[in-house]
């Protein structure tokens, strides 16, 4: 009879703290954990705490390594099935979560969620060794490998190391001779979006660096 409500999709058992419904009172439970903050299955190995069982299940795949699902149109693996679910959207194309400040789309609701910080300004995540502040965790995890010098991607053409992927990337198009972006006053091309933005400085005439002597 419970297993009945699943294909139905008849929600009765609904939270009083936001109003999410569910299928059956087990998993209302297992939800309201949430708003409790109660964390009691806690990571053997990164001291990590959950609040269901089954999350701390999967996040010890984390360090296991384990990747099970892979993406049957580029092979590339994920440790979740949601990331896969995730990561297939790229193929797709597929963008159904817009900005209701600038109206830019996004794959999922996650990124869309740090995306908004941006019009926000708000920057909880300060390095600890410049003070630099940022909006998202992953960016400043990305920033302080500056300090430390850690270039770990490497060029496979010219063996020039970079901090960042993006960074390789950038560099790579030197080789491939590649240049997709075109200045629309006079038609010159570059091989990234930045340094067009900086040329295209020549005509309009702005000149924002003055000598204080």
């Amino acid at each position: 009879k419970q297993h009945k409500l699943i294909h139905t999709g008849q929600k009765n058992h609904v939270c009083d703290v936001c109003s999410k419904a569910f299928t059956q009172a087990s998993h209302l439970k297992k939800h309201k954990l949430i708003h409790t903050g109660q964390k009691n299955h806690v990571c053997d190995v990164c001291n990590k705490a959950f609040s269901r069982a089954g999350t701390l299940k999967q996040h010890k795949l984390i360090h296991t390594g384990q990747k099970n699902h892979v993406c049957d149109l580029c092979s590339k693996a994920f440790t979740h099935a949601g990331e896969l679910t995730k990561h297939k959207l790229i193929h797709t194309g597929q963008k159904n979560h817009a900005c209701d400040v600038c109206s830019k789309t996004f794959t999922d609701s996650s990124t869309l969620k740090k995306h908004k910080l941006i019009h926000t300004g708000q920057k909880n995540h300060v390095c600890d060794v410049c003070n630099k502040a940022f909006s998202r965790a992953g960016t400043l995890k990305q920033h302080k490998l500056i300090h430390t010098g850690q270039k770990n991607h490497v060029c496979d053409l010219c063996s020039k190391a970079f901090t960042h992927a993006g960074e390789l990337t950038k560099h790579k198009l030197i080789h491939t001779g590649q240049k997709n972006h075109a200045c629309d006053v006079c038609s010159k091309t570059f091989t990234d979006s930045s340094t067009l933005k900086k040329h295209k400085l020549i005509h309009t005439g702005q000149k924002n660096h003055v000598c204080d002597v």
